[in-house]
């Protein structure tokens, strides 16, 4: 009898403390955009993703954080999906630095298997950065950086390095015009230039259009406004501001150009051609920057027109 009490008083304090931490239930994979909050799951044969509703307690993003990779790890004896984090592998520890989450997992992480290991990133990544306040993740293992199956290391990671996990349609691609803004050949004022782009719909636009800037203009009527040697950590747009993530290379002016046209040329460029209001960029995800002791990154920029060459036709 004592036993049996036991036993039912565990099982009691067990659903008491899962219902603290969080309401979860499975999503029905129909209806999976219905739902505001959710953690992403492996589905029963661990061939993709799938959705489970779950309510994380309000406060602060690295406390919401630990909610997260707590639930992630945490096994459901639901059939139809499965935690992503195996039961063997631990979360030694993670640290929120600007809005990049750093988390750091046992050794046993390197025991997952290559293709099943994609598909659990994919899952943390994405479950993580859906946190108000978190734009990117970094995987370490044990302290050193994660490495994948061909030894580079994975840096920073966000919703748009895993689309093709997510996605029920095969990749297809599209053909878009881009507006994108260099230099004129004076470097005092920024010039439009118009290219047609075929793109896979795996790779988000505002992505694309940083690229693009980066890889400088066609022809010799304008010219480049980003260092050449500066890395692209991440882009994500969230409540219409676009977060595009810089190490910190970009900060060295690489053309003799106003510092204003480097700025602007990544601000317009966003604007004109997506869904964003505002643009904040971000190097190793700080804010507290300033782009060649000129001009302010601290806070999120909008569009400035007066920046634009007045074209001979106005």
């Amino acid at each position: 009898m004592d036993k049996r009490i036991r036993i039912f008083a565990l099982a009691l304090a067990v659903l008491v403390s899962v219902a603290a931490l969080s309401a979860c239930g499975r999503s029905d994979p129909e209806n999976d955009e219905d739902y505001e909050s959710f953690i992403y799951c492996l589905n029963a044969d661990s061939t993709g993703l799938v959705k489970e509703e779950c309510e994380i307690p309000d406060g602060e993003p690295e406390e919401q954080a630990g909610q997260v990779l707590k639930l992630l790890g945490e096994q459901s004896d639901d059939l139809e999906y499965i935690r992503p984090i195996p039961e063997d592998v631990e979360v030694i520890g993670f640290a929120l630095t600007g809005s990049i989450l750093e988390v750091n997992f046992s050794s046993t992480y390197l025991d997952i298997e290559r293709i099943q290991e994609k598909l659990i990133r994919a899952a943390v990544v994405q479950s993580l950065v859906r946190i108000e306040g978190i734009n990117a993740v970094r995987f370490m293992i044990g302290g050193e950086p994660f490495k994948d199956s061909s030894g580079a290391e994975t840096g920073l990671m966000n919703e748009d390095d895993f689309v093709g996990n997510t996605s029920s349609s095969p990749s297809s691609y599209q053909t878009d015009m881009l507006t994108l803004y260099f230099a004129n050949a004076d470097g005092n004022r920024l010039v439009e230039q118009k290219t047609t782009v075929r793109y896979s719909s795996n790779v988000s636009k505002d992505k694309l259009i940083v690229e693009k800037l980066m890889q400088g203009p066609a022809g010799s009527s304008a010219g480049p406004t980003i260092n050449p040697n500066a890395n692209l950590l991440s882009v994500t747009t969230k409540d219409d501001i676009c977060y595009v993530n810089f190490d910190s290379t970009f900060l060295d002016g690489e053309y003799d150009i106003l510092p204003e046209l480097t700025i602007y040329s990544i601000v317009n460029s966003l604007i004109e051609g997506t869904e964003a209001r505002q643009v904040q960029i971000t190097i190793n995800g700080e804010s507290n920057a300033e782009y060649m002791d000129t001009v302010d990154l601290s806070q999120p920029l909008s569009e400035n027109r007066d920046l634009l060459a007045v074209r001979d036709d106005e």
